[in-house]
């Protein structure tokens, strides 16, 4: 039953936790009400990690969970106490997941080895209490900020087994039997077809050396336009660093050894011709069965000289040595599996970046928001073309048209951060 649960590929839900509100309030006494503010900064919002996990097998736990919500951060409090930082969440997947954005098929993250960690989405910030608006010149500001807001994504993670040798061939010609054989890998084994509905992985010894290799479900004609489990799982060879072919060079199914290859080759090429150019080895199963003599003979014919060919039984042990050995050397003149491309630097920002707020403080129009921190951060207000960015700045986040829709009037003053100007429409 877990073999038909196997999950190798699922949408899921996150969002990272939006920033708590700055907390507007001032210091009181008994007989002296209002001494002062003393409102403290919101919490910021929790982060949404990835991170690949070497107990995790598939992803099949989230089919019953696909929604990731870190935690928001809590409202200042009075005297100056910020509020809580929201809870991160951390999602824990198999080793050879990749993390797609559903929407633009952005490869976000591969995560290629146990214990790596990914930042994903990142928390919104908490806002300024009023304490943090007070100046030379205004002491006692009657406003706070709000926590920034963000927003759910959703990512489409897929697995693509990591294995150095990714053995292959149609159903049941024994390519679980001869994993079991040459590792300790137990996988499903039975005499029918598509007894192996997930890739089985097997770590195998070689003296002081070892090699992983995985056991690719049983691939049919026309698996590379969907067919049986072809799109399912032909993705999984993708990691690997070679092929072993396995054969059954008996004939007792009543198919041909020669015409099986061909049509196993024929579907790498079609799903992928890098693939399809991965090195091959040959591995003759069920040579022990009465008759195989003429279809060896016959296939070490035709590809003896492209292919290194092994015979072997896989049931009862016969020829797995070489074919370790041969595995293994082969394996010396491969480079590693290699990663997925990703941008590595990707990570889901707040939706409220660049924001800002208007508050009317006796008289005076006060902006102030993550736009603001942006603009004090980047304009030196002695440079002409620096206040010029400024001024196009306001016009183009709409700061200028808020102002007017608040009823400013010519003359009236307005502050941004450090900057405070007479407005002229």
């Amino acid at each position: 039953m877990a073999d038909k649960l196997f999950t190798d590929k699922v949408k899921i839900t996150i969002k990272s936790g939006d920033g708590g509100d700055g907390m507007n309030s001032f210091k009181s006494y008994k007989g002296k009400p209002a001494c002062g503010p003393d409102g403290g900064d919101g919490g910021n919002g929790g982060n949404v990690y990835i991170q690949a996990d070497g107990s995790v097998n598939d992803l099949l736990s989230f089919r019953y969970v696909s929604k990731y919500f870190a935690g928001d951060g809590e409202r200042g409090g009075s005297n100056k106490c910020s509020g809580k930082s929201g809870a991160d969440v951390i999602i824990k997947v198999p080793a050879g997941t990749v993390v797609k954005d559903s929407d633009t098929g952005t490869v976000i993250a591969d995560m290629f080895s146990c214990g790596e960690k990914k930042l994903i989405a990142e928390g919104g910030r908490g806002g300024k209490g009023n304490v943090r608006f007070t100046t030379s010149r205004r002491h006692a500001p009657n406003f706070a900020q709000k926590g920034e807001k963000t927003d759910p994504h959703v990512l489409v993670l897929e697995l693509k087994v990591i294995a150095d040798v990714g053995i292959i061939g149609f159903p049941n010609v024994g390519k679980s039997t001869t994993l079991s054989k040459i590792s300790e890998a137990k996988p499903k084994i039975a005499n029918y077809h598509f007894t192996t509905l997930s890739p089985n992985l097997g770590v195998v010894k070689y003296y002081d050396n070892s090699f992983v290799a995985a056991d690719i479900p049983g691939l049919i004609e026309g698996a590379s336009a969907g067919a049986g489990l072809g799109h399912d799982f032909l993705k999984h060879v993708e990691r690997t660093r070679m092929l072993l072919h396995v054969v059954d060079v008996s004939g007792v199914e009543g198919r041909d050894p020669l015409d099986d290859f061909l049509k196993i080759n024929a579907e790498l090429k079609n799903y992928s011709a890098v693939l399809a150019a991965r090195p091959q080895i040959i591995a003759l199963n069920k040579c022990d069965i009465y008759g195989a003599e003429e279809n060896i003979r016959a296939f070490t014919k035709k590809y003896g000289k492209k292919y290194k060919i092994y015979q072997i039984s896989a049931i009862d042990g016969t020829g797995l040595e070489e074919l370790i050995k041969g595995i293994f050397d082969e394996l010396q003149t491969l480079p590693p599996v290699q990663r997925v491309e990703a941008d590595e630097s990707f990570t889901y920002r707040k939706s409220g970046d660049l924001g800002f707020e208007i508050y009317l403080d006796g008289g005076v129009y006060v902006v102030v928001g993550t736009l603001v921190d942006m603009l004090c951060r980047n304009v030196v207000l002695s440079d002409p073309d620096s206040m010029a960015y400024f001024q196009k700045i306001l016009r183009e986040k709409g700061v200028i048209a808020e102002l007017l829709k608040m009823g400013i009037k010519e003359g009236d003053t307005v502050e941004i951060g450090e900057v405070e100007f007479d407005f002229v429409p």
